[in-house]
């Protein structure tokens, strides 16, 4: 999935998008309220991590314009007010969830997680196609019956290509899903990482290249 962590903390944001990385998700960071606005106007995200007591643009104008921008991204509001009145009116605000500092890392990944799900169309917790079977849950990857290694990148990208449910998956989107703001779209990177992955599921192969489509797995 594509995240954004806007945390002005920027220890803690930059922990936090590392672990989410290891997660096999992409991860933008901003650390104030306008440049979460200006990532949001540029990227598609799954999911948002928004501290509510951003620097210049508050975290509640920032829920706020997510919320009426009705994009799709699901947003996870952090704070550091326990009080059930600040939680109730975060949610009030737009934010589709709600955690207050400190918290596990775990928890956060979890909740990542569930709202990502939300976010897209309705689809199975555990995804299987072609004798494959990926446990975004779990981080698991078999191939009938046996366990398949991958890096976080090919993780997402096969994630993503098993969610598309055999249609063709433009490069571009691979990209956008599996690969931060900082990615060279003329490096090449997708077709490495398939070109792994396919080494890695092993014959006969499964994911397949459609010319001027992408790739998909029938």
């Amino acid at each position: 999935m594509r995240v954004l962590v806007a945390e002005d903390e920027q220890l803690l944001a930059d922990a936090i998008a590392q672990w989410l990385r290891e997660e096999a998700h992409a991860v933008d960071v901003a650390y104030d309220g306008a440049a979460a606005l200006d990532r949001t106007s540029v990227h598609a995200y799954d999911v948002v991590i928004l501290d509510r007591d951003l620097p210049g643009v508050h975290g509640d104008d920032v829920c706020r314009a997510l919320a009426e921008a009705q994009e799709g991204a699901r947003v996870l509001m952090l704070t550091a007010a326990a009080d059930i009145r600040d939680r109730v009116e975060g949610l009030t605000l737009g934010a589709d969830d709600y955690l207050t500092k400190p918290f596990a890392f775990t928890e956060l990944a979890a909740r990542v997680l569930a709202l990502g799900r939300r976010s897209r169309p309705a689809a199975p917790a555990v995804l299987r196609r072609a004798g494959l079977t990926l446990d975004p849950a779990r981080r698991e990857v078999f191939r009938d019956g046996r366990y398949v290694p991958l890096s976080p990148k090919e993780f997402a990208v096969l994630a993503e290509l098993l969610r598309a449910d055999g249609a063709a998956v433009p490069a571009e989107q691979l990209l956008e899903k599996a690969w931060d703001e900082h990615a060279d779209p003329f490096t090449g990177a997708v077709r490495l990482a398939v070109l792994k992955l396919r080494r890695k599921l092993g014959e006969p192969q499964v994911v397949e290249t459609v010319a001027g489509a992408g790739y998909r797995i029938p």
